[in-house]
C-alpha cells in the first residue's frame, strides 16, 4: 500500500496553497466543502479564486512564496499548486524541514499525501486513489462507482444515523447492534429506501427495532463457503456477502490470498490448510472448532477452495454441525475441474469428443490408489483427475493397462484461473516424464480424454503453457 487513506476532520484547520492559477483552482473546492481555514499565497489568482474567496474561508496574500510563510502561522498541510516545478520541489522540501504535510500537484514523487477521486452521497464518502500512478484511471473507477452507488444511499446513511442512538440503546448486548443493522441493511429496509419510499422505510424500521429478538439474533452460525478454484471474480455474490459477515473464518491453503482479503477485516482469520502428509489441523479438530464457535454465539465461515461437496469434505462438515443442531448455509462454488479447465480451453464435455464427465480423487492411501480402472476405461469420456500430481505415474500406467489408448491426450492445470496459471500438455504415455522434467506444484487438475485436443483452438486465457 503506497499511501494510507484515511478520512481527516479539516473543519477550521489552517492550510497553505501556493499557487493561485487554474492548478489551484481544482484543489480548492474539496478544501471548501471540508470548511478548512485556507490561505493561498501567489502574485495574482484567477478570478473564480477571488469570487470565492468573498463568500468563504479562504484569504488571499499577494506575495511570492518564502520559507518564512510556513513559520507565520502552523499550517497542517500544505499544497504547491504552481506550473513552475523548481518552485513546487523548494515547497516540498521547505515543507520537510519543518515537518509539515505536502502535496505537490502532478509530481506525486515528492508528495506526502495525494488527493483521491470522490464519490459522495451525503455522509457516505468513497475515495479513489491510484497511488499517484494515473489520476484519470482514478476518476473512470469513480465514475463506475457513480452507477453503483445510487444517490439515494445517502439518504439511506441519514436514517441510520438518526436511529443509531436508539438501535444502541434498546439492545441488552454488545453484539445485538452489529447483527441488527447487518439485517436491515440486507433487507426490505434497504430496498425501502433505496426505491424512494423513505416514510414506509422509517415505519418498517421502528418496528423491527420494537419486535427484534436478541436471543435469536445471537445465534451462532455456519457458513460454508466455496471460493472457487482462485480467481476472486468467480465468487458468487452471496458468498461475498457472507464474507463479510463473519465474525471468524477457518480457511483452507487451496484458497487464494486475494480471496482471503475478501473476509471482513476485523474478522478473526485462522489457517487450517491442510497439504499432502502435513495437515495442519486435522479434520476432526475443524468440525470441533466449527461447533465451539457457532455455540459461542459466532457467524462461523468456513470458506474452502473449489465447491465444498466435491471433495472438499463439505459434507462431513455439515454432518456434524446437523448433529450439533447449529444452523448452517453452503454456498457452493465453482469447482477446480470446472475453473481450471475452462481457463484453459478445454471443454469437459463435446458432442464429437465427450459425452460424460468424471471426477476422482487421485489421492493416495497407503501408497496405492484404489479404483475401479475399467470403468474409468470408457470411450468418450473426459476423466478428471483432483489431488493427482503425486499419483501421476500410477494413473497413467493403470489407464493404460486397462484398455485405453497411450496416445490419450491429457493436461496438468496447475494454479487454474489465477494469474501463475500454467499448463502442461501431452498425452498418456509421455504425462510422467513431463511431470518429471518439469516438477509442477500444486494445486494440480489431471485432465484426460479427447477434449484435451481442442486446447490449441479454444484456448483464450493467457498463461505461460509448457509441454
Amino acid at each position: 500500500m503506497k499511501y494510507f487513506p484515511f478520512f481527516l476532520q479539516l473543519n477550521k484547520l489552517p492550510c497553505l496553497i501556493i499557487g493561485g492559477g487554474s492548478v489551484a483552482e481544482r484543489k480548492l473546492d474539496l478544501l471548501v466543502k471540508a470548511n478548512a481555514d485556507i490561505t493561498i499565497v501567489s502574485i495574482e489568482f484567477t478570478d473564480y479564486i477571488l469570487e470565492l474567496s468573498k463568500t468563504n474561508n479562504i484569504k488571499c496574500v499577494t506575495k511570492e512564496y518564502s520559507q518564512k510563510l510556513l513559520e507565520e502561522k502552523r499550517y497542517k498541510f500544505v499544497i504547491a499548486a504552481t506550473n513552475n516545478v523548481t518552485l513546487n520541489e523548494q515547497v516540498a522540501k521547505d515543507c520537510d524541514n519543518h515537518n509539515i504535510l505536502i502535496n505537490v500537484v502532478d509530481q506525486p514523487n515528492i508528495c506526502d499525501f495525494i488527493f483521491p477521486s470522490i464519490l459522495e452521497r451525503g455522509d457516505i464518502t468513497v475515495a479513489v486513489s491510484t497511488g499517484g500512478a494515473s489520476p484519470v484511471l482514478a476518476r473512470m473507477l469513480r465514475t463506475k462507482l457513480e452507477t453503483m452507488v445510487p444517490s439515494n444511499y445517502g439518504k439511506l446513511a441519514a436514517i441510520v444515523s438518526a436511529n443509531r442512538i436508539k438501535v444502541r440503546d434498546k439492545m441488552k448486548k454488545f453484539s445485538s447492534n452489529k447483527i441488527f443493522w447487518e439485517q436491515m441493511l440486507n433487507g426490505k429496509f434497504f430496498e425501502l429506501v433505496l426505491s424512494g419510499r423513505n416514510e414506509e422505510a422509517e415505519l418498517f424500521l421502528d418496528e423491527q427495532i420494537e419486535n427484534f429478538n436478541e436471543d435469536i439474533a445471537n445465534q451462532g452460525e455456519v457458513y460454508l463457503v466455496g471460493a472457487g478454484p482462485g480467481d476472486p471474480d468467480l465468487l458468487t455474490f452471496k458468498a461475498l456477502r457472507l464474507m463479510q459477515q463473519a465474525d471468524i473464518a477457518l480457511y483452507d491453503r487451496l484458497v487464494h490470498p486475494s480471496i482471503v482479503d475478501l473476509i471482513r477485516r476485523d474478522a478473526t482469520k485462522i489457517y487450517v490448510g491442510k497439504e499432502r502428509d502435513n495437515h495442519v489441523v486435522r479434520q476432526e479438530e475443524i468440525n470441533h472448532l466449527l461447533v465451539k464457535y457457532a455455540k459461542e454465539g459466532k457467524k462461523v465461515l468456513r470458506l474452502k477452495g473449489g465447491d465444498p461437496f466435491i471433495f472438499g469434505r463439505g459434507g462431513e462438515e455439515i454432518e456434524t454441525l446437523a448433529e450439533e443442531k447449529i444452523s448452517f448455509q453452503v454456498v457452493p462454488g465453482i469447482t477446480s475441474a470446472s475453473g481450471c479447465s475452462a481457463y484453459s480451453g478445454i471443454p469437459l464435455t463435446h458432442r464429437d469428443y465427450a459425452q460424460s464427465c468424471i471426477f476422482v480423487t487421485g489421492h493416495l492411501k497407503e501408497g496405492k490408489l484404489d479404483l475401479d480402472w475399467e470403468k474409468l476405461v470408457q470411450p468418450n469420456q473426459t476423466i478428471v483427475f483432483y489431488m493427482g500430481l503425486v499419483s501421476i505415474n500410477i494413473i497413467c500406467n493403470e489407464l493404460i493397462n486397462n484398455g485405453m489408448d497411450k496416445e490419450t491426450p491429457c493436461a496438468l492445470v496447475q494454479q487454474g484461473t489465477t494469474n501463475t496459471q500454467k499448463e502442461y500438455i501431452s498425452v498418456l504415455k509421455d504425462m510422467p516424464a513431463l511431470v518429471e522434467a518439469k516438477r509442477p506444484k500444486a494445486p494440480t487438475i489431471f485432465i484426460i480424454g479427447g477434449v484435451v485436443s481442442l486446447r490449441d483452438k479454444l484456448k483464450w486465457y493467457t498463461t505461460n503453457a509448457e509441454g
